[in-house]
């Protein structure tokens, strides 16, 4: 009886196979898509545009590597992020929004100012210092006129900010690549080694990472594709706006 009863146990046991946990493929994309629109935040743009240009043409920055302008990569970041988002945190806490994301436009109006004091207090810093070269100067005006832009057409719609950031890194990269640096460049890395790179190759990879940003808010649904190509449009021109108000 024990010995049939065993038996049954373990029959049982050879034929259970557990149901694998099943995640939707939608789940996943969202995940995906959220992630990066965190890499790609519209505060950390102007960093990001600061790397590219240390990554093409280091020298206009006096320096061999991008290694050497910690200093610089560290004021940049601090007070065209770390400030900013923290005052967003501030008035998070104080209840001004509900959240950090500021999913209503009416939200936005608040952080768009404090941005642009940030992002205009640096441009005069920069336009003032003889020690930084004209191609992040640009990059600086063109920011910040992107991002008073974005303030200005907020009033009407929710234009995309990451769109506007994008657009304005597609500008850099396209200034940069037209106006300021050689056809190729060098970069030494640790896993490939040194390659040499065409800037158009920068360009055309800026609009893939710009492709896959705008997909991402599409994807969550932050906005209309009217919205991002409004953005896109607008960070774009910035910079050429800035260019050509600086040559």
């Amino acid at each position: 009886m024990i010995e049939s009863g065993a038996r049954r146990v373990f029959q049982i046991m050879l034929t259970f196979r557990p149901n694998p946990i099943q995640i939707p493929a939608d789940y996943m994309l969202k995940k995906l898509a959220t992630i990066i629109s965190v890499l790609f935040h519209p505060l950390l743009i102007v960093s990001y545009m600061l790397v590219l240009l240390l990554l093409i043409n280091p020298y206009q920055f006096g320096v061999y590597s991008i290694s050497e302008q910690g200093k610089l990569l560290l004021l940049v970041f601090m007070s065209t992020f770390v400030m900013p988002a923290f005052a967003v945190f501030m008035m998070k806490s104080l209840g001004m929004v509900q959240s950090m994301a500021l999913h209503e436009r009416q939200e936005r109006i608040g952080p768009y100012i404090i941005a642009g004091v940030f992002y205009l207090w640096m441009f005069i810093n920069f336009k003032n210092n003889t020690t930084i070269p004209a191609s992040l100067t640009v990059a600086m005006l063109g920011a910040t006129i992107g991002l008073f832009t974005a303030f200005f057409f907020n009033n009407f719609t929710k234009i995309s900010a990451h769109a506007v950031g994008m657009g304005g890194l597609v500008g850099v990269a396209t200034i940069n690549s037209m106006f300021y640096n050689f056809d190729t460049f060098t970069m030494h890395t640790w896993l490939f080694g040194t390659l040499e790179l065409s800037t158009n190759f920068v360009v055309m990879a800026v609009v893939v990472l710009t492709g896959l940003v705008c997909t991402s808010r599409l994807l969550l649904e932050a906005h209309k594709p009217g919205q991002l190509y409004g953005g896109l449009a607008a960070g774009f021109l910035s910079q050429f706006v800035a260019f050509a108000f600086l040559r």
